[in-house]
């Protein structure tokens, strides 16, 4: 497990050079965002999303995706008007929304379910990651099964340290602003539910819901 320590004010360019190169080759990524620290990737990888639920000691279980643009999202899930139209009110930002999920998606990240949550982030480190990678990326937090998701990244380190299958690149953006994990939004029922409560205020959820 290689950790690379980075600036998010200074150019990181060569960070992000490794980082896809890892993603190219089937390994996975710990990652800032803005919310915790990431365990990503090639979300369409079988064989790469396997080593996520190992890493994590844990059985299958659905894992949200991050996308760059509403292009990209238009690839991944099918989307009618309305969906759209909801789907501008979060992004970018810190909601999960599920939709039904197209073929290019592996059916290993969903555990078999015809939907996956899927994310377009707030946050230049993430955009630029995707830009370059060009491909979405798991972004299941990077923690144990039944561990907290956290952005102190000593937290991070340290739960993967000893591990007999560890992330290839570990990347240390320091200590993250303090953050729950995004909101879910189940957007495949005619009115949408909502199935965690994250960073924002229910009745600001509300009002973006219109219910």
């Amino acid at each position: 497990m290689r950790v690379i320590q980075i600036d998010l004010n200074n150019d990181y360019s060569y960070v992000l050079s490794e980082a896809i190169a890892i993603l190219r080759q089937g390994g996975t990524i710990v990652y800032p965002t803005d919310t915790v620290y990431g365990l990503g990737c090639n979300a369409t990888d079988e064989f790469a999303v396997r080593h996520i639920y190992d890493i994590k000691q844990r059985s299958p279980k659905p894992l949200p995706v991050l996308a760059k643009n509403m292009a990209w999202v238009e690839e991944l899930v099918y989307l009618n008007d309305n969906q759209r139209k909801l789907a501008s009110k979060f992004w970018p930002g810190k909601f999960t929304l599920i939709f039904p999920k197209k073929d290019i998606i592996p059916a290993i990240v969903t555990t078999g379910l015809p939907s996956v949550g899927i994310r377009i982030a707030d946050y230049p480190f993430t955009d630029k990651l995707l830009g370059a990678f060009g491909y979405p990326l798991v972004a299941t937090s990077a923690n144990l099964s039944g561990g907290e998701a956290t952005g102190d990244i000593n937290k991070v380190i340290k739960a993967f340290a000893h591990l007999p299958r560890r992330p290839d690149l570990v990347i240390d953006a320091g200590v993250l602003p303090p953050s729950n994990p995004s909101v879910l939004i189940d957007c495949t029922t005619e009115k949408p539910k909502v199935l965690r409560v994250g960073p924002s205020k229910p009745e600001e959820l509300l009002k973006l819901l219109d219910l």
